[in-house]
């Protein structure tokens, strides 16, 4: 009795065992990009810490021509050097008016190239590689870099969906936490045939203007007549203008005294 006893409680253990762990291994519920980001960092020890995303001198705003302003978390702890440069590029004006040249649907969508066609950059040196932990999830933005690992400058991409197998293979410095809706709304192709652009950039420490929508473009003007084919244009008719008539006045008998 006493042996089947123990293996009563050895069996009831071994049940009990997978439920808690179970229990304790269930994903955390996030109300926030930012936050869901952070978890990355609980329970790691020896990592820089994170700068908070109410830092104003850490927050990217895209202001995009598809109707709104994006905001991007900058993760200077992982990524200080290309962090810098988004910075330094973005105080000089370098990225309004961009276009995304590159945008491809349920993966990502790249910007930042003066030329426009995934070949141009800043007049600044290279970025090294700066891979890290940090994965390729929706709203992550990384810089585009040429088979160099070492070739990052100013372009960058916006991830739609995951794409963990690029993780540790390009640096990561950003991810959107406001505003992923105007990202989703960017026009697609490689090229787009009506590219979507970035109307300004800011740092939200310089105090910027609240977004501006874009000015609505004039409509195209009818041009000159056509004519169908099989029809043929009536000449046009001239009229020649009326003169007024003129009246002669009388001639004026001279006067006469009369006796």
């Amino acid at each position: 009795m006493r042996v089947l006893a123990a293996l009563a409680m050895m069996m009831a253990s071994l049940i009990a065992v997978p439920a808690q762990a179970q229990k304790s291994e269930a994903p955390p519920k996030f109300t926030s990009p930012a936050k869901a980001a952070q978890v990355l960092e609980d329970n790691v020890t020896g990592r820089p810490t994170p700068p908070p995303v109410t830092d104003k001198e850490n927050l990217w705003l895209l202001d995009l021509s598809t109707g709104g302003r994006v905001t991007i978390w900058l993760r200077p702890d992982v990524a200080p050097k290309m962090v810098e440069r988004i910075k330094t590029l973005t105080r000089r004006h370098f990225y309004d008016g961009l276009t995304f040249h590159r945008v491809i649907d349920g993966f990502m969508a790249q910007g930042g190239d003066p030329k426009g066609d995934g070949t141009g950059g800043s007049d600044l040196p290279n970025v090294p590689a700066e891979f890290n932990y940090l994965p390729h999830v929706r709203g992550s933005v990384a810089a585009a870099r040429a088979d160099d690992p070492n070739s990052a400058n100013s372009q960058f991409y916006i991830v739609f969906q995951p794409r963990f197998a690029l993780d540790k293979k390009y640096t990561v410095f950003g991810r959107v936490i406001d505003g992923m809706q105007y990202v989703d709304a960017i026009e697609r192709g490689e090229p787009p045939a009506n590219p979507s652009r970035i109307l300004h950039a800011y740092v939200a420490a310089d105090n910027p203007p609240a977004y501006v929508p874009p000015a609505p473009s004039a409509a195209p003007g009818l041009g000159a007549p056509v004519t169908l084919p099989g029809t043929t244009p009536k000449p046009a008719i001239i009229t020649p203008a009326r003169r007024p008539a003129t009246r002669t006045a009388p001639a004026k008998k001279a006067a006469t005294a009369t006796k």
